[in-house]
């Protein structure tokens, strides 16, 4: 790939809004779309305004509902025409902001797309529409003893085609994989109207791995029309452990060893004390609310596989300093606990009045360390935090707790926020797991990534999206940006952890 300079990257594409621009682009659209897939008027748009990243939101100029992918390649044609912004948006459920309107630009729904188009049961694939519910996959393929692994907390409401976008995980993708390793076809549009297909539903696609490059690009490199997954056999049994423990730091460095002794359940997940206590209230799942921190570890297959597997993770967990042991011997029981910690964000409003839903993912032996500086940090900002983490991949998901009516809160939780996620790099991880960055993590780009690795990025997009007409200004900081940031965040000269090499 050749690194363009990095001046041919603009400082900022958004550009100005103007009632003439809005009638002009509005007058546009209805000739491609009908009326009531048009909105402009501020109280018909005030729903897309931001997604699950509430804190910053912005009223687009215009919003589009397609039904079909023929809409949609017209309304890309029309937009590139008239060289307005879009931002496609799924359910709104993303935590990243990346789905926040541009001011000047179009937000493109798929919401309408919400079709299962075939289902082969013997193949165990699903075709469906980006506007297909993550869980809806799993019910749809019910019948057949089938579902779709990737579970995110939001699974009930956030659509295969955000999934795509952002790379979503969910509690067991430690052993089943994010979407990437879920998907087989990606169908888009282009800004140019052109439909392209990514990958293919045999084992393997010819030429280059572009669907790897798709997924995960949040809405940057084209709109989602079609999506091909695999679906997976229900297993015959699954049973998870809750095992509780009195120190943080044994109870990350039994997640390293559960992995260590080649043990990959289906789901490996942590809670620290603070979480535990603000969940339990809400779901009554049955934690240990005197505990550190709690360990959820499934196992599933088939019952004697189970049985093996839960006898080997006991004697790990022992071994590390558990201090209390549950199994949950019915299917009921199962999901009451996993209640708990698919409840982790609502419980929070529980008891605080906002909350920032941080996402980073760090090395599993950095577990403890990372959590003792959340835990200095805590003290540096004076916020609580309740951390809940994807522990057996490494998948941070810190909830710092704040006032936004405080003045100066929502900034103390951001620079918190910024922080962890330097932390998380500082120990060889990276700045984001599953959510994406968005407008939320964009500085911490700066961190992450040096000026030409962050080029080779706009070089990709650019590939796609030569006019950067795309959900423009997320994901990738231009210069200008980081060398804001850097002025913030330079001490004495230097960038913080310099000696580390940027991935």
């Amino acid at each position: 790939m050749n690194v363009v300079a990095p001046a041919s990257v603009p400082a900022s594409t958004e550009p100005a809004f103007s009632p003439a621009r809005q009638q002009q682009v509005v007058a546009a659209l209805r000739q491609i779309l009908p009326a009531h897939a048009v909105l402009f008027n501020d109280e018909d748009t005030r729903p897309y305004e931001c997604d699950g990243l509430a804190a910053y939101r912005q009223l687009p100029m215009v919003v589009v509902l397609p039904e079909t992918e023929a809409q949609v390649v017209a309304i890309m044609q029309t937009c590139r025409d008239l060289q307005v912004p879009i931002v496609p948006r799924g359910a709104g459920t993303g935590l990243s902001g990346g789905a926040m309107p541009i001011a000047a630009g179009v937000v493109l729904s798929t919401a309408k797309f919400t079709r299962v188009v075939k289902l082969d049961a013997a193949a165990r694939t699903a075709t469906v529409q980006p506007g297909v519910r993550n869980l809806a996959i799993s019910e749809a393929a019910a019948a057949h003893d089938l579902y779709y692994a990737p579970d995110p907390s939001s699974q009930i409401a956030c659509t295969i085609g955000g999934n795509v976008a952002e790379n979503s995980g969910g509690v067991h993708c430690l052993k089943y994989g994010l979407t990437v390793h879920n998907v087989l076809r990606v169908r888009m549009v282009t800004i140019n109207g052109e439909i392209v297909e990514l990958g293919s539903e045999a084992l393997d696609a010819p030429g280059l791995d572009l669907l790897a490059v798709f997924i995960g690009s949040e809405g940057m490199l084209g709109v989602v029309t079609e999506v091909t997954v695999k679906l997976i056999p229900k297993p015959q049994l699954a049973r998870v452990i809750m095992a509780s423990f009195d120190d943080v730091v044994q109870s990350g460095n039994a997640v390293a060893n559960v992995i260590a002794a080649g043990i990959i359940p289906a789901g490996l997940e942590m809670m620290d004390r603070t979480s535990v206590r603000m969940v339990e209230p809400f779901v009554k799942a049955g934690y240990d609310t005197d505990a550190a921190a709690i360990l959820l570890c499934e196992s599933d297959g088939t019952s004697e596989e189970v049985e093996e597997e839960i006898g080997r993770m006991r004697e790990v967990l022992n071994a590390s300093g558990a201090t209390r042991i549950e199994v949950s011997q019915t299917e009921a029981e199962r999901l009451r606990f996993w209640s708990g910690r698919k409840n982790a964000f609502p419980a929070a409003g529980r008891i605080s009045p906002d909350y920032y839903c941080m996402d980073g993912t760090i090395p599993r032996k950095h577990l403890a360390r990372v959590l003792l500086g959340i835990a200095h940090m805590e003290n540096k900002y004076g916020l609580r935090c309740a951390n809940v983490f994807h522990a057996g991949d490494g998948n941070l998901h810190p909830l710092i707790l704040f006032d936004a009516n405080r003045p100066g809160e929502l900034h103390l939780a951001e620079e918190f926020g910024a922080e962890i996620l330097e932390l998380c790099v500082a120990v060889g991880g990276t700045i984001t797991g599953e959510h994406g960055v968005g407008i939320e993590k964009i500085n911490s780009m700066c961190v992450q990534f040096s000026p030409l690795e962050r080029d080779a990025f706009f070089s990709v997009k650019r590939a796609f999206d030569t006019a950067f007409l795309l959900n423009p200004d997320k994901a990738i900081p231009t210069l200008q940006r980081c060398a804001e940031y850097g002025r913030m965040h330079v001490q004495g000269g230097q960038l913080k952890f310099a000696e580390l090499p940027r991935f």
